[in-house]
């Protein structure tokens, strides 16, 4: 097999392979936020938001059952590549380009999610606060936020990677994260992307460099009481059992949120 060269390039400029990537947990999560809905919301619920919705593995997966659904995003390619999916399975969704700190809705929505560190890309505090204040404004009374991330226990190893593997059709998809910095200090992780596609003979290899920020359970409490307008309800992991809910604590680190808007 002829080995390809590595290319310096955001894995979210190759939505094909990021979809696949995450493609084996779309069915999970979707069963669980149906779960929380059932469980937190006083109401039948219709219309969701996603924002950060990249690929749109879930706006296609929740339009699909039967939900009206909005969803948002900074990546064009990303947007482009929803769109497509969304028209080859015939359905419908409101898609749109726009910030996570800084979007509005015209009608309210019944729930939101916002899963696998997305929410960590915005790197600054007024940031992350601008984001929940948004959703916040863009929610229904009693509507709920599912919101996932890692924390950071204080104790945590500074050194981390990870490695999957997922295959679709033809292609199969080996992502590698590697944590090549953290800032404990301006709470700045900074994490290395490797990805290999093979398609039959060929190959695709993308690396990509960018940053997180970091939270402790107590960062994120502290974040929280500046957005009066939502309140914790429960907390999950990502092993997503909605009868287990878990203690915010520095034990946590796979850490899934229900925020309710009061």
């Amino acid at each position: 097999m002829k080995k390809s060269a590595i290319v310096q390039a955001s894995w979210y400029d190759h939505p094909r392979l990021y979809d696949i990537a995450f493609g084996s947990e779309t069915r999970m999560e979707a069963d669980f936020f149906q779960a929380a809905f059932r469980k937190y919301c006083p109401f039948r619920v219709r219309r969701l938001l996603e924002p950060a919705c990249g690929t749109g593995r879930l706006v296609v997966e929740m339009a699909g059952r039967g939900y009206r659904v909005s969803g948002f995003d900074l990546s064009g390619p990303s947007l482009a590549y929803l769109r497509h999916r969304l028209k080859r399975r015939s359905l419908r969704a409101e898609i749109f380009h726009a910030d996570m700190a800084d979007f509005h809705l015209d009608a309210p929505a019944d729930a939101a999610w916002c899963t696998f560190d997305s929410f960590r890309h915005l790197l600054t505090e007024e940031a992350a606060q601008n984001h929940l204040q948004c959703i916040a404004e863009s929610l229904r009374s009693g509507g709920i936020y599912i919101l996932g991330f890692h924390l950071l226990p204080p104790d945590a190893s500074e050194e981390c990677t990870e490695r999957w593997t997922e295959q679709r059709g033809r292609t199969r998809v080996t992502v590698t994260l590697r944590v090549l910095s953290t800032d404990r200090r301006r709470r700045i992780e900074t994490l290395r992307i490797s990805l290999l596609a093979r398609v039959g003979s060929r190959e695709i290899r993308l690396c990509d460099d960018f940053q997180f920020r970091m939270y402790t359970a107590a960062q994120f409490r502290r974040l929280l009481a500046q957005v009066p307008s939502l309140e914790l309800l429960d907390v999950y992991d990502f092993w997503y059992k909605i009868e287990r809910p878990l203690a915010l604590d520095n034990e946590l680190s796979d850490a899934v949120f229900i925020l309710r808007k009061r």
